[in-house]
């Protein structure tokens, strides 16, 4: 929906679109860019360091309203923000009103950012003799993320991978001898890895034999059962209740809570379920006797059964081939 502004304004559509991307000057592959979900997925760059990423935008205009209407000095302005680092960055389209068309790049600089940037294009012109004001704009941004695989918007948690013992992050560092903790306080409940653990980065990132593919898949298992459990508990605390009913959240706190409810109670509704859910948290007691099931169904959520029945199976194969 457009923002009503107290001047006039072109009716016809923004649209900004990323055609390429190119990460310290080597092209990224197009698959990890995704129009659809307006989505660029760098988490998989086919190296482990690098600087900065340059992205290739096209942008349209309303040409025709643009050309005949009263605005001057139309300038297209792309910024590039991320709120976990007060990130900020910005760049000038270039183009001509007659085509209705802008072109340019912006960069993205790693030491920057941590996790997800959001890329938004504004039109700027001169309005009844008062220039810089705002007369158009995307109507939703796109993602840059720096943790997904795949472009792709949806997205559970962050990973954000940090030495605890020397960090900025000054509440972080008391935990220097945890290998993770949850947190699920922000926009995004995040995973805080710590670097600082010896090891830990390595065997969740690296290929290795099948032994260590093994222990690494039951790793990540174990994180996610513990961050879904985070997560749901959250979720439950921060139910809003309207006329003594509890309404269902939006964003994560609406998937995580409609992904394991299913499991906690298997014989309920999810509307049942939900108010079963709020009925006992508030009395404390029975929600102590929902902990296993809450657990069960994040363990389930997180494949933990399976990923420890390979880890059994690769670990006696291995046995067996070491006695032969």
């Amino acid at each position: 929906m457009k923002t009503a502004m107290p001047y006039p304004t072109p009716a016809g559509e923004v649209t900004l679109q990323v055609v390429g991307a190119k990460v310290d000057g080597r092209a990224l592959p197009l698959h990890m860019i995704s129009r659809t979900h307006q989505v660029v997925a760098l988490h998989e760059v086919e190296r482990r360091e690098w600087d900065e990423v340059r992205l290739e935008l096209r942008a349209e205009l309303p040409r025709g309203e643009l050309s005949a209407g009263a605005w001057r000095d139309v300038v297209c302005v792309a910024v590039l923000t991320e709120g976990a680092t007060n990130a900020r960055t910005t760049a000038r389209l270039s183009g001509t009103a007659e085509d209705g068309v802008r072109t340019g790049s912006i960069t993205l600089t790693r030491g920057s950012h941590r996790s997800r940037a959001e890329l938004s294009l504004y039109v700027v012109a001169t309005v009844e003799g008062v220039p810089g004001r705002i007369i158009g704009g995307t109507e939703e941004s796109w993602i840059v993320d720096l943790q997904a695989r795949e472009p792709v918007r949806e997205r559970e948690l962050v990973i954000h991978k940090v030495d605890f013992r020397n960090t900025d992050e000054e509440w972080l560092r008391p935990y220097r001898d945890a290998p993770w903790l949850i947190e699920t306080t922000g926009e995004m409940p995040t995973v805080h890895l710590n670097t600082g653990f010896e090891g830990i980065e390595d065997l969740l990132e690296g290929s290795g034999n099948p032994v260590e593919k093994a222990v690494r898949g039951m790793l990540a298992a174990q994180i996610a059962t513990e961050a879904w459990t985070a997560m749901f508990q959250a979720a439950v605390d921060g139910l809003d209740v309207e006329d003594g009913v509890p309404q269902w959240p939006t964003g994560w706190r609406d998937r995580v809570l409609r992904g394991l409810v299913g499991d906690v109670f298997p014989d309920l509704s999810p509307a049942d379920a939900l108010r079963e859910l709020h009925a006992r948290r508030s009395e404390g007691g029975r929600w102590a006797e929902l902990q296993p099931r809450i657990h069960y169904a994040a363990a389930r959520r997180a494949r933990l059964a399976r990923n420890l029945g390979t880890t059994v199976r690769t670990l006696e194969r291995s046995g067996e081939d070491n006695r032969r």
